[in-house]
């Protein structure tokens, strides 16, 4: 019989991390194994699913040299510092990772090429399924749509967001650049305050929106002359994340070394 494969939550007394240890503990072909959480987190020292009704045997611990020990792989929804400081510990004992961390930042995800030489790792701006479809159908509408139509791309999220736009809007700018041979780093519009001008040609305008518990809307707006068309994909819940997390965390089971994203965990590379 094929053993579990050993799963570490990092963030493990945050929304997301309770999302995740709920997941694995319901599932049958991987047990958590490991609970991280800073120094000063409520849950340090208790019973990973207490706050969830769950006895799942591991004590969220704030020493991720010493849990990390004999886990098969870290799935890391934290801010930039943890995430970073956990990759290399990742790389020198060979844990694979799944990270969703957002706002990396370019001297970050440099560091993430260098570990995946030494390790596998998943990362994406957004876990979900349905996500990645929408980027798929992003880049097909963009191609077709090109210069003709304006876009603009809006996201809202939960009030204790930090960072703006979202991982996932930006890389939904990224898609349709790509997409229609544009660089995100030079049309990308992310301000606009004041007597701004005409609208520049070809450009990709970011809108964003904070405030109370929403999960997660994205919609890009294809604006051209006389229709628009919306492609819009809405969170209602963080399972869908948890679920996608869980199916990246399988894909890596098998691999040692390299640098992956949702698109091969769904096989939508060539779809």
């Amino acid at each position: 019989m094929t053993q579990p494969q050993r799963i570490a939550i990092a963030g493990s007394a945050g929304r997301m991390g309770q999302m995740l240890i709920q997941s694995v503990s319901a599932s049958t072909d991987l047990k958590l194994a490991a609970a991280l959480d800073l120094d000063s987190s409520a849950l340090l020292g208790l019973d990973a699913g207490q706050w969830l009704g769950l006895s799942t045997g591991v004590l969220v611990s704030a020493k991720p040299e010493e849990a990390l020990k004999g886990v098969d792989c870290l799935i890391d929804f934290t801010r930039p510092e943890g995430t970073l400081k956990h990759l290399e510990l990742c790389r020198r004992l060979g844990v694979k990772m799944v990270i969703g961390t957002t706002g990396l930042g370019e001297e970050g995800l440099k560091r993430v090429e260098a570990a995946s030489q030494d390790t596998a790792i998943m990362m994406a701006p957004n876990m979900s399924v349905g996500v990645n479809v929408t980027f798929k159908l992003l880049a097909l509408a963009a191609k077709i749509l090109d210069a003709d139509y304006d876009v603009e791309i809006i996201e809202a999220h939960h009030r204790h967001k930090v960072d703006a736009p979202s991982g996932t809007a930006l890389k939904m700018g990224e898609v349709v650049a790509k997409a229609s041979q544009r660089d995100l780093s030079t049309h990308g519009v992310f301000t606009r305050h004041g007597h701004t001008g005409e609208r520049a040609p070809r450009s990709i305008g970011f809108a964003t929106v904070r405030g109370g518990d929403i999960v997660g809307d994205h919609t890009v707006l294809f604006a051209g002359e006389g229709e628009r068309i919306e492609i819009t994909h809405k969170s209602s819940s963080r399972s869908t994340y948890a679920q996608g997390s869980l199916r990246a965390a399988r894909f890596l089971s098998d691999k040692t070394q390299g640098l992956f994203d949702m698109f091969d965990v769904l096989g939508l590379q060539d779809a």
